[in-house]
């Protein structure tokens, strides 16, 4: 069982139903599923394509990601594997790997030297590959502070601008199209050293799996221009609060003073899971349960917004269930402690609480950690008490107030990451 205070929140069949559902997701968001469809004791096949693995010399992993550890463990167990490298968030418990394997923690959502170092490490390991090798790289949500080389500025002023970013509202895309930037690995640039073959197989945390967002495609190519980097901090009102290097940084860019980033792929990279396999597990075990089933895929945006539109698609009829997946966005205002999913549930409360039924919201992440807290999510019956939710929100505060009332989720790092899952549950 994933959701680790399962049986506690449990206290009516109505939240039975709606937990057993959520943790049909975080089961299927785990990488061995998918991992022992493609990859065999000799080949990984993949995309309609047969990758022999025998006819190389070594074969080595490169893993990075809230995810890499799991994959790892997963893909080593299949196929032969020299060794590697894996990066994988500090406040990670272990996997236990072979010794083969060099594992390394660096630091997330904000990188700091740890993330500098992984970085460096990962290319000098490349640089010494011969054209006999083989590299799989597996890529998970999270890499993007996880292993990061700032280009022209400082980490300092690396640091402020992605801090900067998170609180502003910007989506993920837009958040990593800006450090992608920024940088001397992402975007595919990471690669520069590479001169043995490769395939990247991808675990996506970006609605619509888009490959040069995804860890801000790290072993792909960027499909985004220091234009779009700089509308991004204009759309945001952001050009006078980002470090003044990373703005004069990107300026240069559109000026045509430094080059743009790679604009094509050296490797093929190819997505293997997604919040979709979340979402079709869900889908199916709420049917089988008897629940009308809709599903909302690739929610994103404001979460007040989004609330508001998942909470339209519920029937009034009994017996009904809205599933949704994806990944929406907050504005930090206050000074609280929450995430986007606690958040989303405390908006639908708010909305739900005036149709005067007994509903059930839930929503979590995938990756076990929601915001700056310990808890995955949260789930509540839409007739909880809610006299001073709006104090809460102001505040960004849902933690506490999930901690007052009851309902917060918790799992623990999961080892996976595809976005995010929830659902409403009329009974």
């Amino acid at each position: 069982m994933i959701i680790k205070n399962f049986k506690r929140l449990a206290t009516s069949s109505q939240k039975k139903h709606a937990l057993s559902i959520i943790e049909s997701g975080l089961q299927a968001a785990m990488p061995d599923r998918v991992l022992r469809k493609i990859v065999h004791k000799d080949h990984i096949l993949i995309g309609g394509k047969k990758i022999s693995i025998k006819k190389y010399h070594r074969v080595f992993i490169i893993a990075i990601g809230k995810a890499a550890d799991s994959m790892t463990r997963t893909l080593n167990s299949l196929t032969r594997v020299d060794g590697g490298i894996i990066v994988a968030p500090n406040q990670y418990s272990s996997i236990h790997l072979s010794k083969k394997f060099k594992t390394l923690r660096a630091s997330h959502p904000i990188p700091d030297a740890t993330s500098v170092q992984a970085a460096k490490t990962i290319i000098e390991f490349l640089a010494n590959l011969k054209p006999t090798d083989f590299v799989i790289f597996l890529i998970s949500g999270g890499a993007s502070s996880l292993v990061t080389l700032p280009d022209g500025i400082s980490l300092r002023d690396k640091q402020l601008a992605t801090d900067i970013l998170l609180k502003s509202g910007a989506n993920i895309r837009e958040i990593n199209c800006v450090r992608k930037h920024l940088s001397k690995v992402k975007g595919g640039k990471l690669l520069d050293q590479l001169t043995s073959d490769a395939i990247s197989l991808v675990m996506s945390d970006v609605p619509g799996d888009d490959l040069s967002a995804i860890a801000s495609g790290i072993t792909y190519f960027d499909s985004t221009t220091f234009w779009d980097a700089k509308r991004i901090l204009m759309r945001y009102r952001l050009e006078k609060t980002i470090p003044k290097s990373a703005m004069q940084r990107i300026e240069l860019g559109v000026k045509g003073v430094i080059s743009e980033t790679p604009k094509v792929s050296r490797i093929r990279n190819y997505v293997i899971s997604s919040n979709k396999n979340c979402l079709d597990a869900m889908a199916l075990h709420a049917r089988h349960l008897g629940f009308s089933t809709r599903v909302a895929l690739c929610i994103s945006g404001n979460v007040n917004k989004t609330s508001v539109k998942i909470t339209k698609m519920l029937s009034r009829r009994k017996n009904s269930c809205v599933i949704f997946g994806g990944e929406t966005t907050v504005i930090i205002r206050g000074k609280g402690k929450g995430g986007r999913n606690q958040e989303l549930v405390l908006h639908m409360l708010e909305n739900l609480k005036k149709q005067n039924k007994k509903d059930v919201i839930v929503s979590v992440g995938t990756d076990g950690i929601d915001g700056n807290t310990d808890a995955a999510g949260a789930i509540a019956e839409s007739d909880i008490p809610t006299q001073k939710m709006n104090r809460f929100l102001r505040n960004n505060d849902s933690y506490h107030f999930f901690k007052k009332y009851g309902g917060l989720i918790f799992t623990g790092p999961t080892h996976a990451n595809l976005m995010d899952i929830g659902l409403i549950l009329r009974r």
